[in-house]
């Protein structure tokens, strides 16, 4: 736990002191801040008759995850690529560490750096409670839907910065395979229902969308729970074999 615990402290250190995180950060808020802009004005301007916090939160948690599928694959794609550039992931591993370790160490410095990224668009929800006071049931279950998606997109991208020495291999890849796995239900008409019936039960955005609408199902959040183990494990499997690898 002590090993864990002292990558996790460098991991987030070398995150602050990186442009790439203040960076990243600026694009995903200011992304962010768009979305809340233009949503709520479209709403305010259209959304007669209708319930606009309910479908406005729908339409911008929709929109700020979108806005995660191109950023938080930028804050993974260093963690193992770099390490395989520099060669410091050899020295990594003649360390008492665990291929476990080595990843619980970067993929939780990954999810904290996300957590305060997200964090910080808790201010939109709650300038808006200010002028309109809402039941927070929705933004509850958008947020809990963000946090598992994000954790999700961090588990990929952990995966995909395994298999490389580049960063923008691990990036480009990263965000490849997470649209990939986000729009696998969108074209309906290309299959049979009973084809289309599978695609969705591992579609990321068929499962996103009840968090959107304010809605928390079991199924759900063990499609999240699971796609992230499943990666973690395909990690650890190439940790591995790299070390085997090495000592041969």
């Amino acid at each position: 736990m002590n090993r864990t615990w002292a990558l996790y402290k460098k991991e987030v250190r070398s995150y602050f002191v990186s442009p790439l995180f203040y960076v990243v950060a600026a694009v995903f808020l200011s992304l962010c801040g768009f979305f809340f802009y233009s949503d709520l004005n479209f709403f305010l301007q259209f959304g007669f008759g209708m319930d606009i916090i309910g479908n406005f939160f729908q339409l911008l948690f929709a929109d700020m995850s979108r806005a995660m599928l191109i950023t938080v694959p930028l804050l993974t794609m260093r963690l193992f690529a770099e390490e395989r550039k520099l060669g410091t992931i050899e020295l990594l591993f003649t360390y008492p560490l665990r291929e476990r370790e080595v990843y619980a160490g970067k993929f939780c410095a990954a999810a904290t750096v996300f957590l305060v990224m997200l964090g910080a668009t808790l201010l939109y929800p709650i300038h808006l409670y200010t002028v309109q006071p809402y039941a927070f049931t929705v933004v509850a279950a958008g947020y809990c839907g963000l946090l598992l998606l994000g954790l999700m997109f961090i588990g990929v991208g952990l995966f995909v910065s395994s298999l490389t020495d580049s960063q923008v291999v691990a990036g480009v890849g990263s965000v490849g395979l997470l649209f990939l796995l986000w729009s696998a239900s969108w074209n309906e008409a290309s299959g049979s229902d009973r084809v289309m019936g599978v695609v969705k039960a591992f579609s990321t955005f068929e499962h996103f969308s009840n968090f959107s609408k304010g809605l928390i199902d079991s199924t759900d959040v063990l499609y999240f729970v699971f796609v992230v183990v499943f990666f973690t494990n395909l990690t650890l499997r190439s940790l591995e074999s790299r070390r085997w690898r090495g000592r041969r």
